[in-house]
């Protein structure tokens, strides 16, 4: 349990270690650069435990909006803020949450936007980059080294270049060197072994496909990196709107290979970037 002095405190706690709730219902104070030197001196002189410092910086603080709660935290538990999934919500509201986002973090991301969300977000934050085929809204205040690893991107089809744009959205905002291979599908496999050296240069290797799926078994077989295999809702009606690949995916016969969601591009960026943080100095 987290003991601090009540009457100079670090955190909102009390000693007997329940929050104290703030003046305002909507806020709980936000670790600002004077709390978190406060911190660090508690801990150097033996006040806190570093552990337990550790243990409330992973849940606080959250702000609460009237139709959603930011986790503001999210950085210092993933390393990486919460992403704005942007579909289903309302223009005014994706700006609201991008704009709190912006600022209390350097990077921003908002996936499955379209235009109308882009042009509530820059009106307030102009230098927001909207992607369009990516579907995503970017802000990114700082740049970073980029790792030393590669991820090659792999669509099968230029049908699948929304789902490939999202993921490769993703591994930018995440700082990662990637390599992106298009239209290389398993109905002329030749243009894809003519990629095989760009492909064993990759420490992880994302593909992507629809129709029958298939590239991912393909890949898999020639590479000794992890695959992570994408379905995308491009085919024909025997598709399932990506049902068909996606089974054909979770079938996969060659070792390494992981299926993530249907047109689910972001998701198999973000786990490629946290594969590949693994294996940087």
């Amino acid at each position: 349990m987290l003991k601090v002095d009540t009457n100079s405190p670090t955190f909102p706690f009390g000693m007997d270690g329940a929050p104290i709730r703030p003046p305002s219902p909507h806020i709980i104070p936000s670790m600002d650069e004077s709390r978190l030197r406060k911190l660090i001196d508690d801990i150097a002189a033996g006040h806190v435990k570093p552990v337990d410092a550790m243990s409330a910086l992973r849940t606080l603080p959250f702000e609460s909006l009237p139709f959603a709660t930011l986790d503001h935290h999210r950085s210092l538990r993933c390393d990486f803020p919460e992403v704005i999934y942007a579909e289903g919500k309302t223009p005014a509201q994706v700006a609201d949450i991008f704009e709190r986002m912006a600022d209390r973090s350097d990077r921003v991301l908002a996936t499955r936007a379209d235009a109308a969300h882009a042009d509530a977000v820059r009106q307030r934050l102009p230098d927001a980059e909207y992607h369009e085929t990516a579907r995503c809204i970017a802000l990114k205040k700082t740049e970073s080294p980029r790792s030393k690893g590669v991820i090659a991107i792999v669509a099968a089809g230029t049908s699948d270049l929304p789902v490939l744009e999202e993921a490769r959205v993703t591994c930018d905002m995440l700082d990662q060197s990637t390599d992106i291979i298009v239209d290389v599908g398993v109905a002329g496999v030749h243009r894809l072994l003519a990629q095989t050296h760009r492909l064993h240069a990759a420490r992880v290797v994302v593909v992507i496909a629809g129709m029958d799926g298939a590239l991912p078994s393909v890949v898999g077989g020639l590479v000794s990196a992890p695959v992570i295999a994408v379905p995308t809702s491009v085919g024909y009606g025997a598709s399932f709107n990506g049902i068909g690949p996606l089974l054909t995916m979770l079938n996969a016969c060659a070792p390494g290979v992981t299926v993530v969601n249907i047109d689910n591009g972001f998701g198999a960026g973000y786990a490629a970037s946290m594969i590949n943080r693994i294996g940087e100095p």
